[in-house]
């Protein structure tokens, strides 16, 4: 679910996806038959093995794999300090945070968490709701020993964020969230996206997406950006690569049918509102929402399930803040993260 104020879509945003979807409608029996009997749920995607090293700025990281909640969880760590856990959205993965990871871990543990079904993590069939997504990263860190984390989430990390936090309010010191409409908290009249109402009709968008993932994918990363070249070909290659293996797209589309039942655990979560600090970034121009965004979606919510929110626009900025605006991201975290803070393991 991506972020806007302007939900009057502009059609020339829309024709060539749509296109693209009603020419393969025609296909869509054969496809979801195949899809259903073929679809391999609990697959992996190309791992890297566990324990690699490798450097990005002059820092190390190593790629690891946990057992937790009943999957196997693929997550990247490094650095040294407090605890930052840094959760991706859809359609992307840990690596979408590759600009800002480097720089914070200069100053902080960073932990990078390929969620439930995507990336490098097992794919089950289920589970993908944002109470259950939140328990996998929750049972990550206790097994690293942190108490208490600094809890960072983009797009579906937005849900995962706030589930884990509203369920574990005392374990997150201060939480960051960006680009989300959360479920159940929408501006009065918000309509949903094409995609949102695409990804949740069953079995049809693996159907007629299915080796045409990069056409697909790549749609959002040009028409949701304020610079385009700020995510290049390089990085959707390393996105669509995950998300063209088995079960790669289902579990991401599973993210969005799990929506309604996020609104429903999230009004169950508002009871209490949050008390630690919170930071809400939104993009401050995405074309396929008209350009100009006033009021970010997710500094709506939040400021209606938390006490203590900071609402960001971000300028030049579109609805992929890390990549668009890294050092922005960066400085802003190092600013939040650093104020009255104390000691979190």
């Amino acid at each position: 679910m991506k972020e806007g104020d302007n939900f009057i879509l502009n059609r020339q945003y829309h024709l060539n996806p749509i296109t693209f979807l009603m020419s393969g409608v025609i296909f869509t029996g054969i496809f979801v038959c195949t899809l259903i009997l073929n679809q391999n749920h609990t697959a992996m995607a190309q791992q890297e093995p566990n324990g690699t090293s490798f450097h990005m700025n002059n820092m190390t990281f190593t790629h690891r794999t946990a057992s937790v909640n009943g999957i196997q969880l693929h997550y990247v760590i490094g650095g040294h300090g407090d605890p930052v856990v840094l959760l991706h959205g859809w359609p992307e993965t840990w690596y979408e945070w590759h600009l800002v990871m480097p720089a914070l871990a200069k100053n902080y543990t960073v932990i990078a968490p390929d969620l439930r079904g995507l990336g490098d993590s097992s794919k089950p069939p289920t589970g993908y709701d944002g109470k259950t997504v939140a328990e996998d990263i929750h049972q990550l860190v206790t097994q690293l020993g942190f108490k208490t984390i600094f809890l960072v989430g983009h797009d579906i990390g937005t849900q995962v964020a706030y589930s884990y936090t509203a369920a574990h309010p005392t374990e997150v010191k201060k939480l960051v969230v960006m680009e989300l409409t959360i479920p159940g908290f929408a501006p009065a009249g918000r309509m949903p996206s094409w995609w949102a109402i695409f990804h949740q009709t069953p079995d049809v968008p693996e159907a007629l997406v299915q080796g045409k993932e990069m056409m697909y994918l790549s749609w959002f990363f040009h028409n949701l950006t304020f610079n385009p070249a700020a995510i290049t070909q390089t990085d959707i290659n390393e996105f669509v690569t995950h998300y063209s293996a088995p079960g790669g797209m289902r579990a991401g589309f599973e993210y969005y049918r799990a929506f309604p039942q996020d609104a429903i655990q999230n009004m169950n979560y508002s009871i209490a509102k949050l008390t630690m600090p919170v930071l809400a970034l939104g993009g401050g121009y995405i074309p396929t929402f008209g350009g100009n965004i006033t009021m970010p979606t997710i500094i709506y919510g939040m400021k209606i399930l938390a006490q203590n929110v900071q609402g960001i626009t971000v300028p030049n900025s579109g609805h992929y803040i890390p990549e668009e605006q890294p050092d922005f991201v960066v400085k802003a975290l190092d600013n939040f993260f650093a104020a009255n803070s104390t000691k979190t393991k």
